[in-house]
């Protein structure tokens, strides 16, 4: 054998476990955000508000309404966005919605700039939005 092909078979040999490694590494790490996305799928889509459950979160929050109504830099919020890292939503207390049907499963109600909304904690995908302010004005 010559000097070259030791070092060719030894190379060999210590980037295959390595290749092999890497590859069961990155599968293994990609599973779990699959398994995520389908569980919100499967338990937020068909969650909407009614008309009517505007009328029971409004009163708790007249004040913040009233200064976010026709506020031009307010953010802006969708059923099936996922909500940016930098926005913290409020908990919105369970005495506030007694008379709403409770969220999802792995849901909470938020708030934040006169929207409630039902949104996953962990995967910061929102089910439904409900705009105060916005209702406010007409």
């Amino acid at each position: 054998m010559t000097v070259r092909s030791i070092a060719h078979r030894a190379l060999q040999n210590a980037i295959a476990p390595a290749l092999a490694f890497a590859l069961l590494t990155g599968v293994a790490q990609a599973v779990p955000q699959h398994r995520d996305d389908r569980r919100d799928n499967g338990r937020g889509q068909d969650f909407h508000f009614r008309d009517e459950d505007r009328g029971h979160f409004a009163p708790h929050y007249q004040k913040d309404i009233s200064r976010w109504r026709n506020n031009p830099r307010r953010p802006h919020f969708e059923r099936g966005q996922r909500i940016p890292p930098n926005y913290r939503f409020q908990p919105v207390p369970r005495s506030y919605y007694s008379q709403v049907p409770p969220p999802p499963p792995g849901y909470q109600y938020g708030y934040y700039d006169g929207y409630v909304v039902a949104y996953n904690p962990t995967s910061r995908i929102i089910a439904d939005v409900l705009d105060l302010a916005a209702a406010a004005t007409r």
